[in-house]
C-alpha cells in the first residue's frame, strides 16, 4: 500500500514547544505530509501519514535539525499502510500535556515505568501468569468507544470518556478487595504506548506493586505477536478508523468516520 501511517511519542522536556511550531509545519507542509503533532513542555505526540519516502525525510529532520538537538533520534515508531492518505490535513499544536492526565505529580521525561514487549507478553497470556508465577491483569486504559471496538481477552477496563479520568478511576479499582490486584502483575496497554506509559508511572506513585506498561501499545503488539489473546479491531486517530491485528484497516468510511474525525485531537 502506497501510504505510510505511523504513530510515535517521546517524553522529553521541551522548554519552550510554542518555538517548534512554525519550523514543523513549514517541514511537514514542504513533505506534503498530513496527520496531527502535539507539542507540550513533556515532550512530543505525532500521528503522520504520507509515502513511505516523505515519512523517512520527516524523521531524518526530526533527529538531526540543530533546533531539537539531537531529542528524537531515538523516537520509537510504529507503522502501518493504507491505500490512502487517511487525514485531510496538517495541524501542529501546542497543549498543556501530549495526552490530556491532568495529574500533575507524572513526570514521564523523568523516567519511564517498567515495560514488558510484545513476545514476553504473549508468553505470559499463554500459560496464564509471568516468570515469576503471578498471575497477569491486563489493564485497559483507553476510552470506551475504543475499548468497545476491540481489546484483550479479560482485560480490566474503566468505561471512562477521556484519559483525564483514569487516575481515579484505577484508585477505585485498586482499592476493591474483590479485584484483588497486590500480589498480581498489572500490564496496562494503549493504542501506541503513551496513555499506558503515564498510567504505569500513576499505579506506582499510589503504590501498586508489580506493574509494567506495554512496550508501543497494541499497535507494536499487532507488528510483533499478531492478534493472540486478542479481540476485535483497534482504533486509530485517522479516517481509517480501525485497524485489524495484521495492521489492515477494517472499517473505511462507515458510521463511525464522524466519531475519527471527533476524536483525531488526540485526547
Amino acid at each position: 500500500m502506497p501510504i505510510a501511517n505511523i504513530a510515535a511519542y517521546k517524553f522529553v522536556s521541551i522548554v519552550e514547544p510554542g518555538d517548534w511550531l512554525s519550523p514543523l509545519t513549514e517541514r511537514c507542509n514542504e513533505l506534503e505530509l498530513k496527520g496531527t503533532i502535539v507539542l507540550a513542555t513533556e515532550g512530543i505526540n505525532l500521528f503522520l501519514a504520507g509515502t513511505k519516502a516523505q515519512i523517512d525525510d520527516f524523521l531524518n529532520y526530526l533527529a538531526n535539525e540543530p533546533l531539537f538537538g539531537g531529542r528524537f533520534c531515538e523516537l520509537d515508531v510504529k507503522y502501518s499502510w493504507s491505500e490512502n492518505q487517511p487525514f485531510k490535513r496538517m495541524v501542529v499544536r501546542v497543549a498543556r500535556e501530549i495526552i490530556t492526565m491532568r495529574h500533575p505529580l507524572i513526570k514521564p521525561e523523568g523516567a519511564r515505568a517498567p515495560v514488558v514487549d510484545a513476545p514476553t507478553l504473549k508468553t505470559w497470556l499463554d500459560r496464564g501468569h509471568d516468570d515469576e508465577g503471578r498471575p497477569i491483569v491486563l489493564m485497559d486504559t483507553r476510552n470506551a468507544f475504543e475499548v468497545a471496538m476491540g481489546t484483550f481477552a479479560g482485560a480490566i477496563d474503566f468505561d471512562i470518556e477521556r484519559f483525564s479520568e483514569f487516575p481515579d478511576a484505577v484508585a477505585r479499582a485498586c482499592a476493591d478487595q474483590e479485584l484483588n490486584l497486590k500480589d498480581k502483575t498489572i500490564v496496562s496497554f494503549c493504542t501506541g504506548g503513551i496513555r499506558c506509559e503515564k498510567a504505569a508511572l500513576y499505579l506506582k506513585e499510589i503504590n501498586v506493586n508489580n506493574v509494567y506498561q506495554l512496550d508501543g501499545g497494541i499497535l507494536r503488539y499487532f507488528e510483533e505477536a499478531g492478534g493472540a489473546h486478542w479481540g476485535g479491531e483497534c482504533f486509530v486517530f485517522d479516517e481509517r478508523v480501525a485497524v485489524d491485528p495484521a495492521l489492515q484497516p477494517t472499517k473505511k468510511y462507515y458510521e463511525g468516520r464522524t466519531l475519527g474525525e471527533k476524536v483525531a485531537k488526540l485526547d
